[in-house]
């Protein structure tokens, strides 16, 4: 193994293992321990007051040492973090955001959400002043006609009277902790701290909804969504000729699927593949998210025509870019879609590039299918003897597939139902059923069938209820094609019952679908996958769809 190939082994395990928790300054993004409630009263009443922070950051000074009391710890990084919203010293704000970011990353978990809550409610808007502003706005009478049209010296006057307390309340409904997010986001390293900051609120979020933290994701959010247009990003094409440092990040970050040995990411990286990545200038050297590109004659069915089988064809027979991963490094960046740009940006890319391709497509994992489908076997084998007959009891297979079911597997997966028989394939350890026929064919059916469910009716507030499939229709694409035993790993299995599916993006429907899906849930199928649901409420008919 090469001195490159080494390091970036090396680097790829030293950031899981920072990942998890072994270091008290990584960034905690799977953070998996509990946190108590702790009492709040004193160290909120102590800082209502937003006082003169030079003050006391000159006291304090760079006490915020490993060495103090945890408590100490604790109120020493709290006085830092009020000076860094408070000072009005441009000479001491570099020094200030320093020391608090530090400080943070020395806490522990449970002082980070002390912290944290002192920051959402004892820096948050001042509500008696917003309150004021407003009644005095409501007591202006409104000037000609209530549009501000005459130009009178009077109607002048209750103009600027508006203008004047209008900007009074957008000041007061700015909350102060708005002030360090502005100054960590032009402080050198503040972006990464910003990412790391709300996936701390993220994961504590998980643990209690506190509706002064909900406030204070959303308000970072909001200024991370800003701060992050595509305008400020760089879109880079991430070969093996790039540092060690960037491509142990790859190794390190692939979420979908994992990257084997170093064989495995030089292919990825290689003829007939592409690896795309956005860049920040904050955060040099680490893509925020990165897409993997596989370029083939035709649409993938399975994961391994893309992974393992088949050689890369050459580039020039290529007719479709297959989108099969789409990874994001920071977990602080949840909910913002920077993948949606990405994406639209490689195909803008690729076409200009190699106009012979014609086809974009995804071979896209379900993550939620097997949990949804579970929970409703789960639920019918539950059901008392002779329920399955009511009217008001949901039957999730035919006949058929029942009979096919409950004889496919008498000795090995014994029930009372096909519901039952289905149940307890499904949920076995070894999932030896992915290697029986028998099973496969009795299975094959019912899951197909269902998956097309899933996909095209199962909804949360009025979206697909499966992540990946509301990530790609809300970004324009359509479901094309459902594949079965597309990928026979452990992760497929348990996920989807290997099944995989094709989006497609035809860039000319792109905006259309989009805004279909934005404004009524509309979700655009090909008629293979609406063939195999009977009914499929708000969907209409595609006719004249362009064949893979």
């Amino acid at each position: 193994m090469n001195k490159k190939g080494l390091a970036i082994l090396m680097r790829a395990r030293m950031r899981a293992a920072a990942a998890d928790g072994s270091s008290p300054a990584s960034t905690n993004t799977k953070i998996a321990l509990a946190a108590a409630p702790l009492p709040m009263a004193r160290e909120s009443e102590a800082i209502q007051s937003h006082g003169d922070g030079d003050r006391l950051y000159k006291q304090q000074g760079n006490a915020a040492a490993p060495s103090l009391p945890p408590q100490r710890n604790l109120d020493v990084v709290r006085d830092a973090m009020h000076s860094a919203i408070s000072s009005s010293k441009t000479e001491l704000l570099d020094a200030v955001l320093h020391d608090f970011s530090q400080g943070y990353f020395a806490l522990s978990r449970d002082h980070r959400r002390r912290l944290l809550l002192i920051l959402a409610k004892g820096y948050d808007l001042n509500r008696k002043q917003a309150r004021e502003l407003m009644d005095q706005h409501l007591g202006l009478l409104l000037p000609a006609g209530d549009r501000g049209e005459s130009d009178s010296p009077r109607d002048e006057a209750m103009l600027s009277a508006f203008y004047r307390i209008e900007r009074n309340l957008r000041q007061a409904l700015k909350p102060a902790y708005e002030v360090l997010f502005e100054r960590l986001n032009n402080h050198p390293g503040g972006l990464r701290f910003l990412s790391t900051l709300r996936a701390d609120i993220l994961s504590f979020l998980q643990d209690e909804n506190v509706a002064s933290l909900r406030a204070l994701d959303a308000s970072l959010k909001e200024k991370l969504t800003t701060w992050l247009s595509p305008v400020a990003l760089e879109l880079h094409q991430i070969t093996w000729d790039d540092p060690a440092s960037l491509l142990e990040k790859i190794v390190a970050y692939e979420a979908v699927h994992p990257i084997s040995n170093l064989l495995d990411l030089k292919r990825r990286l290689g003829v007939g593949r592409r690896c795309f990545g956005y860049l920040h200038p904050a955060i040099p050297g680490e893509p925020l998210i990165f897409i993997e590109v596989a370029l083939l004659k035709n649409v993938a069915k399975t994961i391994q025509e893309v992974l393992w089988d088949d050689p890369p064809i050459s580039e020039s027979e290529a007719s479709c870019a297959l989108f099969y991963s789409i990874s994001s490094t920071q977990s602080g960046l949840a909910g913002i879609n920077l993948g949606k740009f990405l994406i639209k940006r490689v195909i803008t890319l690729v076409k200009r590039d190699m106009p012979h391709i014609s086809t974009f497509a995804t071979l896209s994992p379900i993550p939620g299918y097997m949990q949804w489908l579970l929970c409703k076997l789960a639920s019918q084998s539950q059901a008392p003897s002779g329920a399955s007959d009511s009217p008001f009891m949901e039957r999730l297979l035919e006949p058929k597939e029942e009979s096919a079911l409950i004889n496919s597997s008498r000795e090995t997966y014994a029930g009372k139902s096909g519901a039952e028989v289905m149940l307890n394939m499904l949920t076995s350890t070894n999932y030896d059923w992915a290697s029986n026929a028998e099973m496969l064919s009795a299975l094959k059916p019912p899951l197909m069938r269902l998956c097309a469910r899933y996909l095209l009716q199962e909804k949360k507030r009025g979206k697909a209820l499966d992540s990946v499939a509301n990530f790609h229709l809300q970004n324009g694409a359509m479901i094309e094609r459902i594949n079965w035993m597309a990928d026979r790993s452990e992760k497929g299995l348990c996920q989807s019952g290997g099944i995989m599916v094709n989006y497609v993006y035809r860039v000319e429907d792109i905006e259309e679908n989009a805004q279909a899906y934005f404004r009524a849930g509309h979700i655009q199928a090909s008629e293979n996958v609406c063939c195999y649901v009977k009914e499929v409420g708000g969907l209409k008919e595609n006719d004249g769809e362009k064949p893979l």
